[in-house]
């Protein structure tokens, strides 16, 4: 017996664990520890994990329970009821006595009665679930929208984060590669200057353009791990989970133009899909008040078993049974001028929608030359920042050569490194901030892709 028990015990705790576990599971799915993930998975993992997007489709799933709640009143409804009473004392009927006339008090009726009875109604017609039969597809599409709007920003806020995390480390690559050609020339300097073929400013100089390289490397590094819980955040990610990116920088240069002649269209903005079905769902509503006079039809039906007797042993051995059907007809007359006003506010409601789709599509008109003017500043920036990056290169490698030599001197070299790291940092900040303009344009656009 004790053996039966333990393993009843073991057994609901079992059921009474695997839904939390499933829960876990679901919210946190495995990941591969040591995956590279690029953009493409950045999104697509962000699209999964991230608690927004989970929000948007329980949302989705909220609706359309509260869309089959509202239905079911189309459906029978069946009900059964059952009460049993006993009479301590039985009520009185005043009769007429058939002699005198009389009215005289008479107890009627068993101290004990039991009532079994299943009842049903049909709706046959009601204002009420014809407004929930229109809306159904409404509500649901604009669930969907509303999905597909959260989506759109998580792909735009994961791109662009994941963007800043790849500024932060070529700027840390850019230090890194700065500060060992620094550190080879402080080493020359302070050795020429120990040997006495040239004064202290030179490893001076080159000491402080060191520092100031170490300082900016130190930032880039912090910026790096900020950004990164950042992006982990994003994603859906929990903190302590580690990640590293993947990018090729030549596919970047080519992801990061496109078709600035492309012609806005209105429509494809979720937020005028939006109001759009805001828009349907009041006209419904206006609709809903409009024929609120409509009579109410339904039609319904009783079957009761009666079982009565003074005793209580002998209750239930005979059985009296009735049973009817019929229609029920409701007709509003006078409400207080209630569907009056609500059928006025309805529409007012309808006239603000048309006020809120009119100020939307000049926010959007807006957004669009914001994004498509960034876009081209910093398109600009980014092809003059290539080309000043390839000059400043073969400036280093010239001025480094002839210093070598002896021909150039040391301030010449400082001016030179100093122009090549600013070169390298503005190129690829251009080159990132090019491609977060170009997300924005795309969504401006209402272009921007959410499936991976």
């Amino acid at each position: 017996m004790n053996y039966v028990h333990q393993t009843l015990r073991l057994l609901l705790g079992f059921l009474w664990l695997a839904p939390s576990v499933s829960v876990a599971q679901t919210v946190t799915p495995s990941l591969p520890p040591n995956q590279e993930f690029t953009l493409a998975q950045c999104l697509n993992v962000a699209l999964v994990n991230q608690p927004l997007v989970r929000q948007a489709r329980i949302d989705q799933e909220i609706t359309q329970a509260n869309n089959q709640v509202a239905l079911a009143a189309w459906l029978p409804q069946v009900g059964l009821q059952g009460t049993a009473q006993h009479y301590f004392q039985l009520p009185f009927t005043v009769f007429p006595d058939p002699t005198t006339g009389i009215a005289t008090p008479r107890q009627l009726g068993v101290r004990n009665v039991t009532t079994v009875g299943l009842s049903g109604t049909q709706v046959i017609y009601n204002n009420d679930v014809y407004l929930a039969a229109r809306s159904k597809r409404f509500n649901n599409q604009a669930a969907a929208q509303n999905a597909v709007n959260v989506k759109i920003a998580t792909v735009s806020d994961v791109s662009k984060g994941f963007y800043d995390v790849l500024l932060a480390q070529r700027q840390l690559d850019v230090f890194s590669q700065d500060i060992a050609r620094l550190q080879r020339n402080y080493r020359d300097a302070r050795a020429r200057y120990e040997t006495g073929i040239a004064d202290k400013t030179e490893y001076l100089q080159a000491e402080i353009s060191l520092n100031n390289s170490l300082a900016g490397r130190k930032q880039s590094q912090e910026a790096i791990k900020a950004r990164l819980a950042y992006l982990k955040q994003l994603m859906g990610l929990p903190p302590e989970r580690p990640l590293a990116l993947q990018y090729d920088t030549l596919k970047l240069e080519m992801d990061a133009t496109m078709d600035t002649a492309v012609a806005l269209n209105i429509n494809n903005r979720i937020e005028i899909q939006q109001l759009q079905t805001q828009k349907s769902l009041q006209d419904i509503t206006v609709d809903y008040y409009r024929l609120g006079f409509l009579p109410s039809l339904s039609a319904f039906g009783n079957y009761n078993s009666v079982y009565q007797n003074n005793s209580v042993s002998d209750q239930y051995r005979m059985r009296f049974p009735n049973s009817y059907a019929g229609l029920q007809l409701g007709l509003p007359i006078f409400t207080g001028f209630r569907r009056t006003q609500n059928m006025r506010r309805a529409r007012l409601e309808n006239t603000r929608l048309d006020e809120d789709v009119n100020n939307t599509r000049n926010q959007i008109n807006t957004e669009y030359a914001t994004a498509l003017a960034n876009y081209k500043g910093y398109y600009t920036q980014y092809m003059l920042g290539k080309r000043n990056l390839e000059a400043s290169k073969e400036v280093y490698n010239v001025i480094n050569l002839q210093y070598r030599e002896g021909i150039r001197a040391y301030i010449d070299l400082i001016v030179a490194q100093t122009t090549l790291r600013t070169s390298q940092l503005n190129y690829y900040t251009a080159l990132f901030q090019l491609l977060s303009s170009k997300v924005d344009l795309l969504r401006a656009l209402g272009e921007l892709p959410t499936e991976y």
